[in-house]
């Protein structure tokens, strides 16, 4: 044992455990595990301490720096991104999280920048691109004498090379795919990722200037540019390019926006160059070849009595700020290039986790004044820390090579070791590993169920209901705590509609699906005032809002100046990254124990049917169901449609409806076919009109079980066998109203449990490796029982 720290200082959740165990602790060639928490936290310390040797500390102060190092990382009160704990004195070496590559408009450019990528992912970085410098499509190539094929197609190349490579065995490719505002290929960018199958390993943001934002302004004009030459080859409406911005986004969140004018307004070496991109989060604006590792504070920690400890916060800010520092120096680089401008920057982002449990402790609600006012003092403070202590850095050890003509350099400029010294980062993962919220952003869930092996092989699935501790503590406290009403609230995440919930206590536990969209911008607005690079935060709508609320958001963020916003509009998506509700194993069907008197044969179906189309809201989104009857009246064929073709959920849903579709037709009764599936239920229940919605199977049943026992329409529609006459098909049906065939009222907002759409992403809610669901923070989709993440 090192340091003087023993295991017993060391306290881990199951969910920490679970994360360190697949990702971060040591292992044999065999994919054993050979080292424990406490060993991987002194193998970090010392050997980041080692950076110290070629500055002149003495052999005492070493191993006080890193008890340090030590203490801070074993008390959870700072922990650094993840690929320093899974690179730090190991063959790897490679400690940084973000990086941005540079894509020239040659050939030669372009496929050298995939190269660098692999090598990146190889490492555990993600990487961040602007395609803005590639040459639009159709623009005419001299040395072929043809066309370019334009920015989006070189964008399919990177993807699939990502889908090639695993980040350092324990991260998976993550990249950012920007373009100017300004580029001729625009339009199609902001269409990109309309197509589920299509660029699944990027998050995409428009690069907006503030000329563009002048012209929306006036209502005008703006002018597009060929990168080739700088020359404008073309305009465009600014009002009709951001309505394809906000409708996508609306859509299902893709494309974010960055402010690139904004950003660069602020970029500490612009003698070395703009910036053109950020890291895959956006939360990182970085110079080509750049990199940048990061830390993050649990404020969580520093809560003692109702009081901020601000005496021991600073003092893991000084901590903090010399670690990254150090990292700096230890970090093996992937290409020498990244190495070069890394040194000679020396961009450091130390961040904040935990900040939506330490309102909780302080009894602030997260959508209040108070809230907003805390935020800007408790960063500031932090920034302020930061700051001089890589002012005494820099004394120290010196400034950061590229310091002379930077914003730095100024005549009364005491020198500086660090270009940036703050970032609000993503920390899905630590975040775990410290058992607090993620980064800045509010409580997802109150209460959610986790999924854990059981037996002997861990071939049996359990599943227990995960209570946040806080909520748990004042609820035992003040004599409201039940297993029932924790069960109660795992099933939708809120407490806002509970009555057995005191108010006082409903005020200060909100959700992010509590929180209005502008509360979430005046957060991220607070902390960015002091923040060197910029934030990582999701800005959370309800499923009914709608493009203007998004517009307006964009507008208030970039008004504030906000350096990008990404926002996510509830059941937009095909992916749920944590669930809020309980899945049980679905019960069999009686075995049927007749054989039918005579085979059954499928009714043709008749040209022309009438029939009644329903909306319902799922977790997953709006289901829309068709039931059309027979001569009858009886059901005859069931659709259903939910997000987009060739969706996880849509081929779900239509699977479901051909069966029941082809038992219909068969002859076999409509309350029979309710009666197999009705009840089925999934991972993510929701609460209806009619009361709860247990899956999808469920939804259609139970508008099935409703469509029977209630006395349809009659559409005036004739039945016909044969053909149609266009005057047939072009008569209106006066009696129909479509108002009426919603058993579910639309206009209510969602349940408030930040279930998403798993419709536009195409693929499963489930986490890959370990089954639970997903859930979307921070821009990134990530589990938040094992740690896996889809941006890296």
């Amino acid at each position: 044992m090192i340091f003087g720290v023993g295991e017993s200082k060391l306290k881990l959740t199951k969910n920490a455990l679970k994360v360190l165990e697949s990702r971060y602790l040591l292992k044999d060639n065999d994919g054993n595990v050979i080292e424990k928490p406490i060993e991987m936290f002194r193998r970090v310390a010392g050997f980041i301490v080692k950076a110290e040797d070629k500055y002149g500390l003495t052999q005492e102060e070493k191993d006080d720096l890193a008890k340090a190092f030590l203490e801070v990382m074993v008390d959870f009160e700072f922990l650094p991104n993840s690929p320093t704990f899974t690179g730090a004195g190991t063959p790897l070496g490679q400690l940084s999280a973000c990086f941005v590559l540079p894509v020239g408009d040659s050939m030669e450019e372009i496929f050298e920048a995939i190269k660098n990528t692999a090598l990146i992912h190889k490492s555990g970085g993600g990487t961040g691109f602007s395609f803005s410098r590639i040459r639009p499509a159709k623009d005419p190539v001299k040395s072929t004498s043809g066309l370019a094929s334009g920015p989006i197609s070189f964008m399919t190349v990177f993807d699939a090379a990502t889908d090639t490579v695993k980040q350092g065995g324990t991260r998976r490719g993550a990249n950012m795919g920007i373009l100017r505002v300004d580029h001729p290929d625009i339009m199609e960018f902001i269409v990109a990722k309309e197509d589920n199958n299509r660029l699944n390993n990027f998050n995409i943001s428009v690069a907006i200037t503030d000329k563009f934002m002048d012209a929306l302004d006036k209502g005008e004009e703006y002018d597009l540019l060929n990168p080739r030459d700088g020359r404008a080859i073309g305009k465009l409406n600014a009002k009709e390019v951001w309505d394809k911005i906000i409708d996508h986004a609306w859509k299902n969140g893709d494309p974010g926006v960055i402010f690139i004018d904004k950003i660069n307004k602020h970029n500490p070496t612009p003698h070395v160059g703009k910036i053109e991109s950020t890291n895959p989060c956006g939360e990182q604006p970085l110079l080509p070849y750049e990199s940048c590792n990061l830390g993050s504070i649990n404020l969580a920690k520093f809560v003692k009595e109702g009081e901020i400890d601000y005496q021991r916060l600073a003092f893991v800010v000084q901590t903090a700020v010399r670690f990254l520092d150090d990292v700096i120096d230890m970090n093996k680089y992937p290409i020498p290039q990244i190495s070069q401008m890394t040194r000679a920057n020396r961009k450091i982002g130390l961040g904040v986790m935990g900040w939506a449990d330490m309102l909780v402790d302080l009894g602030i609600s997260y959508n209040s004044n108070e809230a907003i006012d805390l935020a800007e003092k408790v960063m500031k403070f932090i920034k302020n820390t930061a700051d001089q202590a890589s002012v005494v850095l820099a004394k120290e050890k010196g400034v950061f090579p590229n310091f002379e003509g930077s914003i730095y350099d100024t005549p009364d400029s005491t020198g500086i070791r660090n270009a940036t010294r703050t970032t609000i980062a993503p920390t899905g993962t630590i975040s775990i590993i410290a058992n607090c919220s993620s980064g800045i952003e509010p409580l997802f869930a109150l209460a959610y169920v986790r999924k854990s092996r059981i037996g002997k092989k861990g071939d049996d699935w359990v599943e227990l209901v995960e209570v946040n501790p806080y909520f748990e503590a004042v609820a035992k406290e003040r004599g409201f705590y039940s297993k029932e009403l924790m069960e109660k609230i795992s099933q939708v995440g809120s407490i806002q509609h509970l009555d057995e919930v005191p108010d006082d206590v409903k005020r200060v536990f909100v959700t992010s699906h509590d929180i209005t969209p502008e509360w979430h911008i005046r957060m991220q607005t607070a902390f960015q005032k002091y923040v060197d690079n910029a934030v990582s935060k999701t800005i959370n709508f309800p499923n009914a809002a709608t493009r203007d609320d998004v517009a307006k958001a964009y507008l208030l963020a970039y008004e504030n100046d906000c350096k990008g916003v990404t926002i996510y509009r509830d059941g937009s998506r095909d992916v749920q990254v944590l669930t809020t509700g309980q899945s049980h194993k679905k019960e069999e069907a009686p075995k049927e124990t007749t054989t039918p008197a005579a085979p059954f044969y499928k009714r043709k179906r008749p040209m022309m049917m009438r029939g009644t189309t329903y909306k319902v809201k799922t977790s997953y989104g709006d289901l829309y169901i068709t039931i059309n009857d027979d001569e009858q009246g009886n059901p005859f064929e069931v659709f259903a449609t939910i997000g987009k073709a060739g969706g996880f959920f849509s081929a779900k849903s239509e699977a479901i409806c051909r069966l029941v579709s082809l038992a219909l037709r068969a002859g076999i009764p409509a309350q029979e076919v309710v009666s197999q599936i009705k009840g089925i239920r999934g991972p993510m229940p929701s609460w209806g009109e009619g009361g709860m919605i247990l899956s999808l199977p469920d939804a259609i049943a139970q508008i099935i079980e409703k469509h029977l026992s209630q006395n349809q329409q009659r559409l005036e529609l004739e039945f016909h066998n044969g053909k149609v006459t266009k005057e047939q098909l072009s008569k209106t049906p006066a009696s129909y109203d479509p108002a009426s065939s919603l058993p579910v009222d639309s206009a209510k907002p969602s349940n408030g449990n930040g279930n998403r759409e798993i419709a536009d992403f195409g693929t499963a809610p489930e986490c890959p490796d370990c089954g639970n669901i997903l859930e979307i923070a921070e821009g990134c989709l990530k589990c938040r029982s094992c740690g896996f993440s889809r941006c890296g």
